[in-house]
């Protein structure tokens, strides 16, 4: 089944030098992701649009985030098949991204495909676990937490926020309900030291619907 992006002109005016790796990825996972439970059987001709280029969305953001700061580090929760972690790790090939992901299957598809992107590493594992080794300084906290899909706001606060360092960001892709998500989470997101939760609608290509994403500043 083709994918109805496929030899878009789209597909280089956003993703712009990232599109030789990302053109790699997408046959990967054309090929393997519905069987291995990556993608669903209605996704496999929507690829680009629905799971690369909505992960995509977030990378100006992320930029802005770590625009001047020397360690450009990125967490990705719940990584899933690559979304939106992978993608945005071809796309922002200066930072470094640690994968954050539970279930042994994905871990193992991350493994496959990390060859793709050089800055990358892969953490099996629950965030609550990475959450202690910040806490015991084992690792550093990150300037960065990215994830899709993965939990409402209310959960996902305590899952996030404590892995960020002081003015660090959570930059989370969301569905229409983001507003009612932030609204119902105010307490959990000032209990994990974030502030200033908002929504922005964000492009995800020319003639494309966007897609919302949820940020939320670490104090």
């Amino acid at each position: 089944m083709t994918d109805q992006l496929q030899g878009s002109p789209v597909l280089a005016e956003v993703l712009g030098d990232a599109l030789p790796k990302l053109e790699r990825f997408h046959a990967k996972i054309a090929e393997e992701g519905e069987p291995r439970g990556l993608i669903g059987p209605r996704d496999v001709d929507i690829i680009w649009e629905r799971h690369i280029l909505n992960s995509a969305a977030i990378v100006p953001y992320v930029r802005n985030a770590t625009n001047g700061i020397r360690f450009k580090t990125v967490a990705d929760v719940g990584s899933g098949g690559g979304f939106p972690g992978l993608v945005a790790a071809a796309c922002l090939p200066d930072h470094d991204f640690t994968l954050i992901e539970p279930m042994e299957r994905r871990i193992e598809w991350l493994h496959e495909c990390v060859g793709l992107m050089q800055n990358v590493e892969i953490i099996r594992g629950r965030s609550d676990a990475v959450i202690q080794q910040v806490r015991k300084r084992e690792i550093h906290p990150f300037a960065v937490v990215t994830c899709r899909a993965v939990a409402p706001m209310t959960k996902l606060s305590g899952w996030t926020l404590p892995l960020l360092k002081p003015s660090g960001q959570l930059i989370a892709l969301k569905g229409r309900s983001a507003q009612a998500e932030i609204d119902k989470a105010g307490k959990e997101i000032a209990k994990f030291g974030g502030r200033r939760p908002r929504v922005v609608e964000a492009a995800v290509g020319p003639d494309l619907e966007p897609t919302h994403v949820v940020i939320v500043d670490k104090r």
